[in-house]
C-alpha cells in the first residue's frame, strides 16, 4: 500500500489571531469589492444601483449551491488534519472541486438563460429587469470560477494558509476597482457600459485571481490524482461532505431565500427604500465583518480541536471568541450609528435616504450583538459536525420570525424598513439563544465525522492557543 504523504501544514500552533487576521483582510476586500461596485454605480445611476444590488443577493443565493460542498470541505478538511490523516484531507478537496464544478457548470448555465424571468420573480419593474439582467447574465456565466475558488479557499483555510487567500483578494479588488473605471467613467473616450461593464470587470478579475489561486495550491498543497481518489473510498466522502455541507448550506439558503421575500416586501414600499436597504446593508457589512472573520476563524481551530479530540478546550475556545466577538460587534455598531450620515452620504445626497437609512444603522446597535451569536456558535457547531440543529432552529426562526415580522410591522402597519429591521433583531436574537443553549449542551461532542485516534499515537496535531 502506497504511504500516507505526510503535509505539513503548520508547525507552529494555531491562533485564533494568527487565523483570522488574514480572514478578516480577505473578507473585508471581498465586501470592498461590492462596495466600490456600488459607490461606482451611484455615480451612473440609483436605478442601476437598486437593479444590480438586487441581482447580487441572486447571486449570493446561488453561491450557496456550492456553499454546501465547501462548507463539508472546511469542516472535514480540519478535522481530518486534527487527526493527522493528511491523506484523507487531499482526498477531500479532490472529490469536492469535482462536485462543485460540476454543480458550477449547472447554475452559469441556468443564469445565461433565465436571469430575466429570475428578476421578475423578483417583483423588479420593467426598467430595473434590462438594468439588473445585463450584470446577472453576464456574471452569472463565470459562476463555475467561483465554485473553483470557493472551494481552493476553503481548503488553504484548513490548511492555514489564510495570508495566501488574503494577497489574492487584494489582487482581485485593484483589478475589478481599475475594470469598473474604465467602464463606468470612459475615459480616454471609451464607452460607458454600465452595468453590464461591471458585470465583466467582476468577472475578469475572477478569472485571473482564480487561475493564480490554483498555481498557489500546488505550491503550497498539491493535488492527488482522481485515480487514487477512486482506490480509496471516494463514496465515505461525498456521504460526509453530504451530511455536513447540505444541513449547513440549507441554513444559508433559507437565510438568502428569506431576505429575498423580504427584498419583494420591501419593493412593495418603492425604489427609494430598496436603494435604502442596499446602502445601509453595504454599511453594516463592516460592522458585522468582524464577528464573520472571528466565526470562519473558530471553524477551523475547533475542527481541529475536535479532530484531536481536545473537546474541552474547544469548548472554552468557542466561549471566549462569543465574548470577543460580541464586544468588538457592538462597538462598531455604535460607530456606525454615531457617523450614518457621513457614511451614507458617500453613496447619496438624497436627504431621505440618508435619514432612514440613519435610523436602520441605530436599530444596528442592537441587531449585532444577536447576529455575532449566530455567526460565531454556529461555525463551532458545524466544526464539531453538529449541522442538523442549527438548520432546523434557523429555518423555524428566519420564516416563522423576521419574515412575519417584517410585513406586519414594515408593510401592514406601515413602518417601512424600520418594521423589517424589527424582524431581523427578533430573528438573529432568537437563533443566537438557541444556539448557546446548544452549544453549552456540549451535544455536538460525539459528532465528529474524523473516528478517534488509536491511544498509542501521538495526540494532538498542535497545542490551539486563544
Amino acid at each position: 500500500m502506497e504511504p500516507t504523504e505526510k503535509i505539513q501544514p503548520r508547525e507552529k500552533p494555531l491562533s485564533l489571531l494568527h487565523i483570522t487576521w488574514p480572514i478578516f483582510i480577505e473578507i473585508l476586500l471581498f465586501m470592498l469589492m461590492g462596495s466600490v461596485d456600488t459607490l461606482m454605480l451611484s455615480r451612473y445611476s440609483d436605478q442601476a444601483v437598486a437593479a444590480v444590488g438586487v441581482a447580487s443577493q441572486v447571486m449570493g443565493l446561488v453561491t450557496l449551491l456550492f456553499g454546501f460542498v465547501t462548507a463539508g470541505t472546511s469542516i472535514l478538511v480540519a478535522q481530518y488534519l486534527g487527526a493527522k490523516d493528511e491523506r484523507k484531507a487531499k482526498e477531500v478537496f479532490t472529490v469536492s472541486i469535482l462536485a462543485n464544478f460540476g454543480i458550477g457548470i449547472m447554475i452559469s448555465v441556468l443564469l445565461y438563460f433565465f436571469s430575466p424571468y429570475i428578476l421578475k420573480l423578483m417583483g423588479l419593474d420593467a426598467d430595473l429587469i434590462v438594468r439588473g439582467n445585463s450584470f446577472l447574465k453576464i456574471v452569472g456565466v463565470f459562476m463555475f470560477i467561483q465554485a473553483i475558488m470557493m472551494t481552493i479557499s476553503a481548503t488553504l483555510r484548513s490548511y492555514g494558509f489564510t495570508k495566501d487567500m488574503m494577497k489574492v483578494t487584494i489582487l482581485m479588488n485593484i483589478l475589478n476597482a481599475i475594470g469598473n473605471y474604465f467602464v463606468i467613467f470612459g475615459p480616454f473616450g471609451l464607452p460607458v457600459l454600465g452595468e453590464s461593464g461591471v458585470a465583466w470587470s467582476t468577472s475578469t478579475a475572477r478569472i485571473i485571481c482564480t487561475v493564480i489561486i490554483i498555481f498557489i495550491f500546488m505550491k503550497r498543497i498539491g493535488f492527488i490524482s482522481f485515480k487514487k481518489v477512486i482506490q480509496s473510498k471516494p463514496i465515505e466522502h461525498i456521504r460526509n461532505l453530504f451530511k455536513i455541507g447540505i444541513p449547513a448550506a440549507g441554513e444559508n439558503i433559507s437565510y438568502n431565500a428569506s431576505q429575498i421575500i423580504i427584498t419583494i416586501f420591501i419593493t412593495m414600499i418603492g425604489t427609494e427604500a430598496l436603494t435604502t436597504k442596499v446602502y445601509a446593508q453595504n454599511i453594516m457589512m463592516y460592522i458585522f465583518l468582524f464577528s464573520v472573520a472571528i466565526g470562519q476563524g473558530e471553524q477551523i481551530i475547533i475542527g481541529r480541536l475536535v479532530g484531536a479530540r481536545e473537546l474541552r478546550t474547544a469548548y472554552d475556545h468557542c466561549i471566549r471568541s462569543l465574548k470577543l466577538g460580541i464586544l468588538i460587534s457592538t462597538s462598531m455598531a455604535i460607530l456606525g450609528a454615531l457617523f450614518a450620515k457621513p457614511l451614507l452620504s458617500i453613496f447619496t445626497d438624497n436627504q431621505h435616504i440618508i435619514h432612514t437609512g440613519s435610523l436602520l444603522l441605530m436599530c444596528t446597535i442592537i441587531l449585532e450583538p444577536g447576529r455575532a451569536f449566530n455567526l460565531i456558535v454556529i461555525s463551532s457547531l458545524r466544526a464539531a459536525g453538529d449541522v442538523k440543529f442549527p438548520v432546523m432552529m434557523g429555518i423555524l426562526s428566519m420564516w416563522g420570525v423576521s419574515i412575519p415580522i417584517a410585513y406586519i410591522l414594515g408593510i401592514h402597519f406601515e413602518l417601512g424598513l424600520v418594521g423589517v429591521w424589527i424582524g431581523f433583531i427578533a430573528d438573529e436574537w432568537i437563533r443566537g439563544l438557541l444556539m448557546l443553549w446548544r452549544w453549552r449542551s456540549r451535544k455536538w461532542e460525539n459528532a465528529s465525522f474524523v473516528q478517534e485516534r488509536s491511544l498509542n499515537e501521538e495526540s494532538g496535531s498542535a497545542t490551539i492557543s486563544s
